[in-house]
């Protein structure tokens, strides 16, 4: 299966607004599953694992990123999920962009209290698994960096 198929099924599982899709062809079989941020996560049976950007996106990463050291940034707190230091300011990162460890990724409000989240290692955010001003759980994946 090449690129453009993986991009045709993610397109449908994004048109159809479904969360996941199996899909079988011979002997390989994937299963596509979107998270809150827009990203489509590829699970292959050999516990592969790659992912491609929502559409408008360019994923020209995918052949570079060692998804073997994929690092989850986890919510230290319950509160709000803030992407930009403001409304009408730009995203502190975007999916595809490179981060240095300690970087400033977002924010949580919790309590009327602004919290900068840092990258708690260097490289390449793959996906963003929440919404700009969603409530996070404590433990709760926002970012994933390989």
């Amino acid at each position: 299966m090449n690129i453009k198929e993986i991009k045709a099924l993610a397109a449908v599982l994004r048109q159809a607004d479904l969360t996941s899709l199996e899909y079988s062809q011979g002997d390989m079989h994937i299963k596509l599953e979107r998270c809150g941020g827009g990203m489509v996560t590829i699970q292959q049976p050999a516990a592969i694992q790659t992912a491609l950007p929502a559409a408008g996106n360019s994923p020209q990463a995918l052949d570079t990123n060692d998804f073997n050291n994929l690092c989850e940034v986890k919510a230290p707190m319950v509160g709000v999920f803030y992407a930009a230091p403001a409304p009408d300011a730009k995203p502190y990162v975007r999916v595809g962009d490179m981060v240095e460890k300690g970087q400033v990724i977002c924010i949580i409000e919790a309590m009327k209290l602004m919290n900068d989240i840092t990258a708690p290692a260097s490289g390449r955010i793959v996906d963003i698994c929440t919404q700009d001003g969603a409530v996070i759980e404590y433990g709760q994946t926002i970012m994933k960096i390989v």
